[in-house]
């Protein structure tokens, strides 16, 4: 546990957790095709004092007819949400099941660049064998597989934030040197699907390594920062989190909330006559604003944080900046993230030395 703060995360793709949501939306469900949509939720969230918000995302179309299909790229999305905000955190959703892992880590790079060091990652699967031919890749079949694929994938990402050290880059006008190639190093990476050499080609992020998060039973522990743990009761999710070893542990929570217009049970009943809630194996909350205050106390005993999935965002999140995050500030139980300051910095984390850097300060020493 990072101390007394609980982090509150908030997922922000789409129009929310039921994929029925689009129907309760206040808008046109041709707006989620437009980023300004994500960047007004972006500043709900910010403005509300949550850490963080994570953007879903999958090389498929998220829903089927007659439901929306249709979504921008994650790291686009969250590129444009980091110019118009902060301090929020920003997190897409990238698998590596199939993208090319030295694609992905420069996108991040450069994102946590643009965020000035408030940019995270969601590791992610491709599970449908339709991913496998819309990247024209052969089909990574078994669970087995895809967790190796985003071992691996995390690994390179890793090693190629550190494959320029912190004073790579020179930018030296008068004497016409604008990068110490000394200061660079390939990371030689081989796999068992694929090989990187490196280095990278972007400078090594602000934060050094951005915040990795991940489900720890298929990312190793070791490779994130935050465990997202799920679980149906709080007994299960406890005992996820006490087994996990990383240095935060977030809780999976889809909520439902009780509204001036409904309850929250009215608003799912709505909601269920088109599609039902997918069950994920997730927290679920459905009543009021004060039950899920309680609720959240109750969690913040097992876990550093939450990552919340409203079940209709244009309902749920202002109830929740309204009345939920106030009343868990009230009782400091949450902190809101500072300016200035990086995700690492406001999760109570480190910066990560360099491992080229701190590899040769050893040599030096022997």
């Amino acid at each position: 546990m990072s101390g007394p703060a609980l982090h509150l995360a908030v997922e922000i793709d789409g129009d929310g957790a039921h994929p029925a949501a689009w129907r309760r939306a206040a808008h046109s469900p041709d707006q989620l095709l437009g980023p300004r949509r994500v960047a007004r939720v972006a500043a709900v969230a910010e403005n509300a004092g949550f850490t963080l918000i994570t953007l879903d995302d999958g090389v498929l179309p998220p829903g089927a007819s007659p439901d929306p299909v249709g979504r921008i790229g994650a790291v686009e999305r969250a590129a444009f949400v980091a110019a118009s905000t902060s301090t929020i955190g920003i997190a897409p959703v990238v698998p590596v099941t199939y993208a090319e892992p030295f694609h992905v880590s420069s996108q991040l790079a450069s994102l946590d660049h643009i965020s000035a060091g408030r940019a995270g990652w969601v590791v992610a699967e491709e599970e449908r064998p339709e991913a496998a031919r819309a990247w024209g890749r052969p089909l990574v079949a078994d669970a087995a597989a895809r967790a190796r694929e985003s071992r691996d994938g995390v690994e390179v990402a890793r090693a190629l934030w550190d494959s320029w050290e912190d004073d790579a880059v020179i930018r030296s006008v008068a004497t016409s040197r604008y990068l110490d190639r000394e200061r660079l190093h390939y990371i030689d990476f081989t796999g068992e699907t694929y090989a990187v050499k490196g280095p990278a080609i972007v400078p090594r992020p602000p934060q050094g390594q951005l915040v990795v998060l991940g489900r720890p039973d298929r990312v190793p522990s070791a490779q994130l920062d935050i465990a997202l743990v799920g679980g149906r009761e709080l007994t299960d999710v406890a005992s996820a989190a006490a087994a996990t070893d990383t240095p935060r542990v977030f809780a999976e929570v889809e909520v439902a909330l009780d509204t001036p217009d409904a309850t929250a049970a009215e608003r799912v009943a709505d909601l269920e006559r088109h599609a039902p809630w997918t069950d994920r194996g997730r927290l679920r909350h459905i009543g009021s604003a004060d039950q899920l205050v309680a609720f959240l106390g109750e969690l913040s005993d097992h876990v550093d944080g939450v990552r919340l999935h409203p079940l209709v965002l244009d309902e749920d999140l202002p109830v929740l900046s309204r009345l939920v995050v106030p009343a868990l500030s009230e009782r400091r139980l949450v902190a809101r993230p500072l300016p200035g300051t990086s995700l690492r910095s406001t999760l109570g984390l480190e910066r990560p030395a360099n491992r080229f850097t701190a590899a040769a300060v050893q040599e030096e020493a022997r």
